[in-house]
């Protein structure tokens, strides 16, 4: 099987740090860490696995009908159905038939559960993904279609990450992957964005097909469903969530699907904690730390994405400042210590803190959500707004619209 010649696993699993972390996993997980050789070989081939299906629609449609007639055909088709489609092409057909068929793995009852489970994380687990990502933009992989594209880079970070953040609620809203709900036709959008930046990006002269596989690719793209789901299930203890094994399995159900809506189809995907654990020591190892100052670039970016504006009133001066110390903080405490300091990241003082500050707070809402009849209901209702509110207070009016960028920084 092919991989990318980035892809280090092998090359590394022999050093100091990942066998320690393996005999330490032995010892306190009861399993090795480091899955089979084959399903190392799959990840890695998966590098190089994109979206056939949508590209073909791009390519009969948008790129030779215009942008706006093949949005405008896949949007109605979504909502009513593709017999609605006067003259619908075959790629359109085909597209639709694949997504309006149930996957044979697919439990709706445990997409359900995962997407209440993320909703219950509210906008916490925003900020959480969005520090982590800053781990995985060393990767070149990772960084370089950010950087080639400007996206996440400079001005356009904050508005770009509350578009994902706009994504993350549609998804995640009850009944909102079903057939013509919000979540499914978000899905779609930022899966034909995403076939315009991988076009674009394998026709670029910098793009290294051999080194880093193709842009988005299906295997980036799982490590971004496990980012929303193994992830914070685990991590997000420390401030209190106590989300159950079996909750953080649904999420991963949950993700998984979402990622099916957007094309991404693993040939192997964590079907458990022991799998997810273990595709996590080979995300860590693999590692080769090539992007150089466009990730360092990227994290900066992200680190003063919501630094304040300097117009307006004190009250809103004051307020977008503690948004801005509480953000840097989430980086501070999710983010490692050693990415965090090699990327030059500004100081969070106290605001480090700020995730356990909150702790005992959400640890009394879940203990009360456990046990209290009718207070999970509402903690969900909570939840929904709390992230509502936030996300309208930012975009102040903008539209989150997931269209590619028109052209290259560089």
């Amino acid at each position: 099987m092919r991989r990318p010649t980035e892809f280090r696993y092998w090359e590394n699993l022999d050093r100091r740090i990942p066998r320690f972390v393996r005999t330490l996993g032995q010892r306190v997980l009861g399993f090795d860490p480091a899955p089979s050789d084959d399903v190392v070989r799959t990840f890695a081939s998966m590098y190089y696995d994109a979206d056939p299906l949508a590209e073909a629609y791009v390519d009969e449609v948008y790129l030779r009908r215009g942008t706006a007639i093949g949005r405008e055909m896949l949007e109605r088709a979504l909502a009513h159905g593709v017999a609605s489609v006067e003259g619908a092409p075959a790629s359109l057909v085909r597209l639709l038939d694949d997504v309006e068929r149930d996957p044979e793995w697919l439990d709706w009852d445990l997409v359900e559960q995962g997407a209440r489970v993320f909703r219950r994380w509210s906008t916490d687990v925003f900020r959480f993904a969005g520090a982590i990502t800053l781990a995985a933009y060393s990767e070149s992989s990772v960084a370089k279609p950010l950087a080639l594209t400007g996206a996440y880079a400079g001005a356009s970070t904050k508005h770009r990450f509350l578009e994902t953040a706009a994504f993350w609620i549609a998804v995640s809203e009850p009944g909102g992957l079903r057939p013509g709900a919000g979540g499914r036709l978000s899905a779609m959008r930022v899966r034909m964005m995403h076939v315009f930046v991988r076009q674009r990006l394998l026709a670029h002269p910098e793009w290294d097909l051999d080194a880093w596989g193709v842009p988005i690719s299906q295997a980036d793209a799982m490590l971004t469903l496990m980012g929303g789901s193994f992830g914070p299930g685990l991590a997000m203890h420390a401030m209190g969530y106590r989300t159950s094994a079996r909750e953080i399995e649904a999420t991963m159900h949950f993700w998984r699907y979402v990622g099916h809506l957007m094309g991404v189809r693993p040939r192997w995907y964590p079907s458990s904690m022991r799998e997810a654990a273990q595709l996590s020591f080979v995300t860590f190892v693999k590692s080769a730390g090539r992007a150089g100052e466009d990730g360092k670039m990227l994290c900066r970016s992200y680190a003063s994405a919501f630094a304040p504006e300097r117009e307006g009133s004190f009250f809103a001066r004051m307020h977008g400042e503690l948004e801005h110390r509480v953000h840097l903080g989430y980086t501070r405490f999710f983010l490692p210590p050693p990415i965090y300091r090699a990327n030059g990241l500004p100081p969070a003082g106290v605001f480090a803190l700020a995730p356990l500050a909150l702790a005992p707070f959400v640890l009394a809402l879940e203990t009360a959500r456990r046990n209290v009849p009718g207070a999970d209901a509402i903690s969900d209702r909570i939840a929904r707004a709390r992230r509502e509110r936030w996300l309208a207070r930012h975009l102040a009016g903008r539209a989150t619209e997931y269209r590619p960028v028109e052209s290259f920084t560089r």
